[in-house]
């Protein structure tokens, strides 16, 4: 089973790449943020406890998000593989993540990231928000705060995966079939 981290600031590419590497390698893409929507829509007891922290305006806690990963994971135990987007974000996560996942006696294969300057994040970001609509994405203060919130609270998780030689950096800039490339020869090597 290939277990698949997209890793990387906002504005990278991985929206783009993840679809790529979905296709090809038949994985089932792994959200937060759509898990959260889907448990909360099936009114689950996990989406109802999200939902009742969500309205309160409160973060969800990571034992939930787990337990929503849980959920997806014993619902496709015959998959090819899976591709986290959006988590882990944090080393506590990472953590978490590699514990559950050993559970179902599996493990993360790779964590590729995607790699651009700060500089070409905010001008991929700015251009996206001219037809996104995204207001997050239109406003340079509001884009240099997303990146700098990566820069110090999720990178570390790339240190995490560092030590156990999954992590695999890849210049997210050029062409989308070349990086791509890349991409796939990090997936070969595992």
């Amino acid at each position: 089973m290939l277990n698949l981290i997209l890793f990387g600031p906002p504005g990278a590419g991985k929206g783009t790449q993840s679809e790529k590497i979905i296709a090809k390698y038949n994985l089932i893409h792994l959200s937060t943020g759509d898990l959260l929507r889907s448990e909360i829509q099936a009114g689950s007891e996990l989406g109802l406890k999200a939902k009742t922290l969500m309205d309160q305006g409160l973060l969800v806690p990571d034992e939930v998000v787990i337990g929503m990963i849980d959920h997806k994971l014993s619902a496709h135990r015959d998959a090819a593989g899976f591709i986290f987007d959006g988590f882990p974000r944090t080393v506590k996560q990472a953590e978490a993540l590699d514990t559950l996942l050993a559970s179902h006696n599996e493990n993360i294969s790779v964590m590729v990231a995607l790699v651009v300057e700060d500089d070409e994040l905010l001008a991929r970001l700015l251009n996206r928000g001219k037809t996104s609509g995204r207001p997050d994405d239109q406003n340079e203060e509001l884009i240099s705060k997303r990146i700098q919130e990566y820069n110090s609270k999720t990178k570390p998780v790339a240190d995490y995966y560092q030590q156990q030689e999954k992590f695999v950096p890849i210049n997210g800039i050029g062409e989308i079939e070349t990086i791509f490339e890349e991409i796939n020869k990090a997936i070969a090597a595992v």
